[in-house]
């Protein structure tokens, strides 16, 4: 068969998608709808490499680090301090710039400095600070606002963030949130090596993503099917023999399939422009930060259309169209099992080999990774035809619009297996990946030993701040319930500038406060103790001993170091050491404060512990705005009993925001491909209302059409993704558990999107049950 021949056919189908009448463009359409969801989808993915690139670039180029050995002033230099703040649940990035000259470096996104007591905003933040839900939030950033940071500044349209002005930031230098710089930027990037392990989560995290709109746009380009097939029998009738008549076919198919690229393509565009306006999991982007890969929206736009013709291909190996009509309105034969089950099989084979490596033992190869997962998928999309005709072959009677369905389903089993596939494989994918992720979460979780059953939130008070005038407006704060206040420092055997050989730590409170950090005989105001049993402390015992001279260094930026020289009193008492609220066992000394210093006071750092009461609306954000009038640089810790590596977390977090993705294009395909099938059915659901069948009848006929074949490929969808999950846990070298929550949950939220694209389907159901759905041209 020469090319010429190949492009004469193809082109002809193509004539007939655009030119043949009302029925062959309504078809090229909901292809072109579908292909084009699809389209769109990869076009994203496509990007996405692109963008996160971008948001890391950004996020380093604004980058201030003020930690380490402080350079010297010059005109070239800007102060800079860390001001990060929380709200409602949402991190706000904030910064408080001093320049020092006029060579000072600016910012990415500013055009100028704000000037002392002024703040640049970006345009999510003064949009929150402008509308009534930001009125706590502007008790916390009492400065006025100038203008909108640039886009080059900020890493998501949707991000939190503000520069504001001040003076005298140079007096707090030196404690790691106040420093001088003089560019923006990280000094010595660096790479770090991605542990094997999240390298498997992402391959598999971008497999799982991708196979359902690869099983969509298969699905979409076989709309229409039946009525294509009978015009076919004219094309035999007039001469062209069976090859010709295919390729025909398939040219049909590109037709829609080209027409699906444009869709595709502006459908990719819209939701560029719509990305500016959302964000998914705290993640948000630009719409310049979406440009697909040339190479890879090549390989999209070559793919889409040679996919098209290939199944359009496949499809009709079947089908014998003969010039008097279409033998496959006869009894089909039966679907045969066992080829259907080697793709599971090769997948699994492919996985076989990695089993038990774990992180410890290199990378896992990426193309088996890659070549077993699809196996795996697309074993779900050959096994459900089977299966789906299997079962309803053997459905037996019932209602009248059970039977109607029934008998609907086991004429054309294999329309409602491809109407499934797509769901199928993205809850197996999801399953699998769940379980994955739960299974291997302990090793990226890790306990912060918080006692979070006494305190819930941490205030550290500044230098020169008093910690009882700081203890009182946090206590009378709305919200707390109690307040827990230690100051905390080092006592050294010798003076620093000697080098000391043994140091103790040193903690000050009251006797209330005292016995949740140590087990105390008896506690009194001026008492002192030395604590036995702290962790890592061996030098304490030898520094107790009364009359014993002790040295504490008073923290002092910019001027020569400063020391206290404290005694060790005769009446000295001992005290074993307890967890403490932050799940540590100190060592040391505890001062009560009638037993401290005046000169002490200024060589420790006050900690408050808060006790919250949750029950209050707003107690955090209170709190916060409490603290930021004592100092504006705080920012209070809230407490967790546990914290997730941030790699593990980002993973995680681009999985969700990937599947609501999908989870668009499921629904949104999954209704074209509902309408597509109402529109081939509009003739014979009229005429059983002629005939006097019941609405009501009809639309549970079209609900348990949808339902029996969903709930087959959810059963076997969950077969194969726990089938997946366990070979992805043993090649992670973890013990093999079913989160049967998650296969719970995933199962639900398919089956929910099924019923959601059902009820959508009714009012056009209803429709095209009037009379006027028997007329014909």
């Amino acid at each position: 068969m020469s090319a010429a021949q190949w492009a004469r056919d193809l082109g002809m189908g193509l004539r007939f998608a655009f030119a043949g009448g009302r029925e062959g463009w309504t078809r090229a359409l909901l292809t072109a709808v579908g292909v084009g969801l699809g389209v769109a989808l990869l076009l994203l993915t496509t990007a996405l490499p692109a963008a996160l690139a971008e948001r890391d670039r950004r996020e380093e180029g604004r980058l201030n680090y003020t930690y380490g050995e402080q350079i010297a002033r010059a005109d070239d230099t800007l102060m800079t301090a860390d001001t990060n703040t929380e709200f409602g649940g949402r991190d706000i990035r904030g910064r408080l710039l001093e320049p020092e000259g006029d060579k000072a470096p600016l910012p990415p996104g500013l055009r100028e400095f704000p000037a002392p007591g002024d703040m640049l905003v970006s345009p999510a933040l003064k949009e929150l600070l402008d509308s009534g839900d930001g009125a706590l939030l502007r008790e916390r950033l009492p400065y006025d606002i100038v203008g909108t940071i640039g886009e080059q500044g900020l890493i998501g349209s949707q991000e939190l963030a503000y520069y504001a002005g001040a003076q005298g930031l140079a007096d707090r230098a030196g404690d790691g949130l106040v420093g001088r710089i003089d560019s923006f930027g990280d000094p010595n990037p660096t790479e770090e090596e991605m542990d094997p392990v999240l390298m498997l989560l992402i391959l598999v995290v971008f497999v799982v993503l991708l196979m359902p709109v690869a099983v969509f746009i298969a699905a979409a380009v076989r709309f229409g099917g039946e009525r294509r097939d009978r015009r076919l029998a004219a094309l035999r009738l007039v001469g062209s023999d069976g090859g010709m008549t295919r390729r025909i076919a398939a040219g049909e198919a590109l037709g829609g399939a080209l027409l699906g690229l444009v869709f595709g393509t502006a459908f990719f565009l819209a939701g560029r422009e719509f990305a500016a306006s959302v964000e998914v999991f705290r993640i948000s982007v630009f719409p310049s930060y979406l440009n697909p890969s040339p190479l890879l929206a090549l390989l999209v736009a070559v793919a889409v259309p040679a996919a098209a013709v290939l199944v359009t291909l496949l499809a009709l190996r079947g089908v014998v169209i003969e010039p008097l009509g279409v033998v496959r309105t006869a009894r089909p034969a039966r679907r045969r099992l066992w080829w259907r089950l080697l793709f599971p099989l090769a997948g699994v084979v492919m996985l076989v080999p990695m089993l038990g490596q774990g992180k410890e033992n290199g990378e896992f190869n990426g193309y088996l990774v890659t070549g077993g997962v699809i196996c795996l998928l697309v074993g779900v999309t050959a096994l459900l035809p089977w299966f789906v005709e299997t079962v309803v072959a053997r459905l037996g009677s019932g209602s009248v619009s059970w039977q109607l369905a029934v008998r609907r389903l086991q004429l054309s089993s294999g329309t409602a297996a491809r109407m499934v596939n797509g769901i199928a494989v993205a809850v197996a994918g999801a399953i699998a990946l769940q379980m994955l992720f739960a299974g291997v979460e302990a090793d990226y979780t890790k306990e912060t030993g918080y006692d979070v059953s006494l305190a819930q939130m941490q205030v550290r008070v500044p230098e020169g701040t008093e910690i009882d005038a700081a203890t009182a407006k946090l206590a009378e704060t709305e919200g707390v319930r109690k307040v827990y206040p230690l100051s905390e420092g080092y006592f050294a055997d010798r003076p620093y500038t000697e080098e000391p050989q043994r140091s103790a730590q040193l903690t000050v409170g009251d006797c209330a406060t005292l016995r949740e950090v140590a087990k105390l005989p008896s506690c009194a105001d001026g008492d002192v103790f030395a604590v036995q049993g702290g962790e890592h402390d061996t030098d304490t015992p030898s520094l107790s001993r009364p009359g014993q001279k002790l040295y504490a260094e008073v923290p002092s930026p910019g001027e020569e170091m400063k020391e206290v020289e404290w005694t060790v009193p005769g009446a000295l008492k001992e005290a074993a050491s307890v967890e403490d609220p932050t799940g540590t066992k100190r060592g040391g000394f505890l001062l009560t404060r009638g037993a401290m210093p005046d000169d002490l006071a200024e060589a420790v750092r006050g900690q408050l512990y808060l006790a919250i009461d949750d029950s209050v609306p707003h107690a955090r954000e209170h709190v916060r705005n409490t603290a930021a009038a004592i100092d504006p640089l705080s920012d209070p810790m809230t407490w967790s009993a546990t914290e997730r590596t941030e790699r593990f977390d980002t993973i995680r977090t681009g999985l969700f925001v990937g599947a609501a993705a999908v989870l668009a294009l499921i629904g949104a395909s999954l209704l074209v491909s509902q309408l597509e099938q109402l529109r081939e059915r509009r003739k014979l659901l009229a005429a059983l209302v002629a005939f006097g069948t019941r609405r009501r009848t009809l639309s549970l006929s079209v609900l348990w059409q949808t339902a029996v074949p969903i709930g087959l490929g959810l059963l076997l969808a969950a077969a194969v993704g726990i089938t997946l999950g366990a070979v992805l846990l043993r090649m992670t070298a973890t013990p093999v558990g079913v989160d049967w929550p998650s296969v719970l949950q995933m199962t639900g939220i398919g089956a929910g999107v099924v019923l959601v694209v059902t009820l959508l389907s009714l009012p056009p159901l209803l429709r095209m049950m009037r009379p006027d759905g028997l007329r014909t041209e």
